[in-house]
């Protein structure tokens, strides 16, 4: 019988309490009969519910990645409770009787592997012409865009940030809304995160909104000039399809998984275990995002993957959870990006973290202070990136220095632990390890960033990995 984790069956559900109606369905013995092919590519059972028949629920494995689950019953929800409660019949090793393929399924996967072979021979149906000439308009109208972003910059500049507590903000809501119809949903975010300082410094007055105001302007200016000059070479060399810069998404872009891996962003049968997860809130996009921070077994790059919900859009999105398993990805599809790339797949297999894995990460673990702090400075001098780098680390020791934790590398170099500004606390968490083992020759991910009033780089800890174990100090 196939291998099932409930850990892979919350993978795989619509939400937490589709998991939980279908783990009372399995305990509660709602199954009449079950049954599995002689293959295990093929699960069935008949399950009671309120109509007066009992439903008919199957789970097909024939791409072990895309599993198809469907049922008699009328829900809408994929997979539905009753799908659920089949994976968890296979996860408790539940007796199934030996059964033959259906004939009915046997056809769907012929329809579906024919419709496939299809797909990959049938010529293209694309107008390269048409495409272009559209994206050429397209790029023309974004640059008309970036001009009244630049005259509201100056506009700003000009008055002073002193007179944004007298600012009309319908003014920039009009501008953010305006550069919507430009195609400019980077520089729009820009100016909805402005938006929102004026709004809280009209509120309390605190100074600090000058300051997060300054910086946003900084950032959005440093955007305008950039993505000018993309857009302009682009059009010179009638060059004027997405490539592999970052500018295309920080201008609105939105990528599809064939275009990143048509331009090599990819990796085959990749190996990735979270070591963090956790959910913010953006009220600039008024979206949820879910977080999680993953290493590669094979090289230890650490990447992010997040999922976005928009508040309005809740109860149509999935939020994501925690993830202990180690995930076997066919194909990794990378975004362009600098330290921590963001990262998407189309279907994984999830299987307990070994040993083995756990101590190639530590092997994999960046082990120079100096260097690791050099690379995190390149990327936070540059405006449009992330303030932070998340690394993971192996380190000879951390203790304490006064108040704080420290960092110390093989070299002795040593770094401050500290937390971000507006991030969870998780630095204090260190004195709740119970094996004082872990803080000695291990490895750390941590969120490395510039702490503006001491002007040095700190870590804030993420997560310690050892070859017996992984600790998360944030979920």
């Amino acid at each position: 019988m196939k291998e099932i984790t409930e850990q892979y069956i919350t993978a795989l559900a619509p939400n937490a309490n589709a998991v939980n109606n279908g783990r009372k369905i399995s305990q509660k013995g709602g199954f009449v009969k079950r049954y599995g092919s002689k293959d295990g590519t093929f699960y069935m059972g008949e399950c009671s519910g309120s109509g007066k028949s009992a439903y008919l629920t199957s789970a097909d494995f024939i791409e072990e990645e895309n599993p198809v689950f469907r049922c008699s019953c009328p829900s809408r929800q994929f997979p539905c409770k009753h799908s659920l409660a089949l994976l968890f019949e296979m996860s408790q090793q539940k007796e199934f009787t030996p059964c033959e393929i259906p004939e009915d399924i046997q056809k769907k996967r012929q329809k579906k592997a024919a419709r496939a072979a299809k797909a990959e021979t049938a010529p293209s149906t694309a107008k390269p012409k048409a495409n272009k000439a559209a994206r050429t308009k397209k790029i023309k109208k974004q640059l008309e865009g970036l001009k009244l972003a630049e005259e509201m910059m100056h506009s700003l500049l000009s008055a002073g940030l002193g007179t944004m507590g007298g600012s009309s903000i319908k003014t920039y809501r009009d501008l953010a809304k305006q550069l919507g119809d430009y195609y400019l949903a980077g520089p729009q975010l820009y100016v909805s995160r402005l938006i929102l300082e004026m709004e809280a410094f009209q509120k309390d007055g605190k100074s600090a909104h000058y300051k997060a105001a300054a910086h946003i302007l900084a950032q959005l200016r440093a955007l305008v000039k950039k993505s000018e000059a993309y857009l302009k070479e682009k059009l010179e060399q009638g060059s004027v399809e997405a490539d592999g810069s970052m500018l295309y998404e920080e201008l609105g872009g939105v990528w599809k998984l064939t275009q990143l891996q048509e331009l090599g962003l990819k990796k085959e049968n990749a190996t990735l275990l979270q070591l963090s997860f956790q959910v913010v809130y953006d009220g600039a996009r008024k979206e949820f995002i879910d977080v999680g921070w993953w290493a590669d077994v094979d090289t230890g790059e650490v990447s992010v993957t997040q999922n976005y919900r928009p508040i309005k859009a809740m109860k149509y999105i999935k939020q994501e959870d925690t993830i202990f398993e180690a995930a076997t990805v066919p194909t990794l599809t990378y975004y362009p990006g600098e330290i921590n790339r963001r990262i998407r797949w189309e279907g994984a297999s999830y299987s307990p973290v070994t040993k083995d894995q756990r101590r190639a990460l530590l092997t994999h673990a960046e082990k120079d202070l100096p260097s690791a702090v050099k690379r995190v400075k390149n990327q936070i001098k540059n405006p449009l990136s992330e303030k932070y780098a998340m690394l993971l680390f192996a380190f000879a020791q951390i203790g304490r220095s006064g108040e704080n934790y420290v960092m110390q590398d093989g070299s002795g170099n040593t770094i401050c632990l500290k937390d971000m500004p507006g991030m969870e606390g998780t630095a204090s968490r260190l004195a709740l390890l119970s094996d004082a083992k872990l803080l000695q020759g291990q490895a750390l991910l941590g969120a490395f960033f510039y702490q503006e009033e001491e002007r040095r780089i700190c870590v804030q800890p993420y997560s310690i990995v050892a070859e017996g174990q992984i600790v998360r100090l944030l979920y």
